[in-house]
């Protein structure tokens, strides 16, 4: 498959970077401000060469991407809440030329979940968002097998930067200002950290999987949001004391989604430590099945991009 990739940040320059590796060329890619097209394939080492020396990936406007030869289009902006723009716009403009699309943006899922559907509807392409839940963790493709009817709930702690955190403060007896400075020079948080830390992006995903398993009608403003900025230290402290500790869980159900911190077992199956993630899916016929893995990174998220191209180009 061709690639058109739109967003030259971690996940973007992966995508770029291994979509080889899986049998696909990428033919465009653009940042914020600059573009590269080359219907034959772009100089993946040339390109990404230049973007780490002049921050700029080439010549042309970013919207020359959608002029060139491209099967499929990967949305890797960063994602935006309410009118979830550029990245809406971006998946229109592909589905409208009848173009499939890939999105690692959780913007367009979560916010305008039923406009996309819509879009698709009318288009010869398709929309796979697997990147969008989990990182590398095959969450959507679990729920598309097991059958989104036969999954009655979902809970799972979805924010690696939180969970870091949280597990860092509960081994070393550590407060939240001094585990969070060394998750920022670590690289597993932002300069910015209120994302991650206040429960937005775990909401995020919640709200897409409320899509995916109820058929739409959800957004961020349904879900209800702890973050664990002004948890102290000494809960987690009490809550070891009785075999229990505190991670950020969020939980989907056809009565609402929540995030939030939460007390789980010590040695429980929620208990994952560091950046790691888990879901936990609640089924008619199967009980609970849990599944883990790496939630964040370039690569871990382009493995799930490059797999929704996979299972597209199967279908041609």
């Amino acid at each position: 498959m061709k690639l058109a990739v739109l967003g030259a940040g971690a996940v973007g320059r992966s995508v770029v970077e291994l979509a080889e590796e899986y049998g696909h060329t990428v033919t465009a890619l653009a940042d914020s401000s600059t573009a590269v097209v080359d219907e034959d394939g772009i100089d993946v080492d040339a390109v990404l060469a230049r973007k780490s020396d002049d921050e700029t990936v080439g010549t042309l406007a970013p919207d020359a991407v959608f002029d060139g030869e491209y099967d499929v289009l990967v949305e890797a902006t960063p994602t935006t809440l309410g009118d979830a723009q550029p990245g809406f716009n971006h998946a229109q403009t592909a589905l409208e030329s009848d173009r499939h699309v890939v999105l690692a943006n959780k913007g367009p899922v979560a916010e305008r979940y039923e406009e996309l559907r819509a879009l698709e509807a009318e288009s010869e392409g398709r929309v796979l968002f697997e990147a969008t839940v989990g990182g590398a963790i095959p969450v959507l493709s679990t729920i598309a097998d097991v059958g989104s009817k036969n999954v009655t709930a979902v809970r799972g702690v979805l924010n690696g930067t939180a969970n870091f955190v949280l597990s860092r403060m509960a081994a070393e007896g550590l407060s939240y200002e001094h585990v969070l400075a060394e998750a920022q020079d670590l690289g597993v948080a932002e300069a910015d950290p209120s994302f991650d830390v206040d429960g937005t992006d775990a909401a995020l995903k919640c709200i897409i999987l409320a899509n995916v398993l109820f058929d739409g009608g959800y957004t961020v403003d349904d879900a209800e949001v702890a973050g664990i900025r002004d948890l102290p230290g000494s809960a987690l402290e009490l809550a070891s004391e009785d075999g229990w500790t505190i991670r950020l869980v969020g939980e989907v159900a056809r009565n609402g989604v929540q995030v939030g911190p939460r007390l789980v077992p010590e040695n429980g199956t929620l208990a994952v430590s560091g950046t790691r993630n888990i879901v936990q899916f609640e089924t008619k016929h199967a009980g609970r099945l849990n599944i883990s893995g790496r939630g964040a990174g370039g690569h871990e998220t382009a493995s799930a991009v490059l797999s929704d191209v996979t299972t597209l180009a199967r279908e041609e």
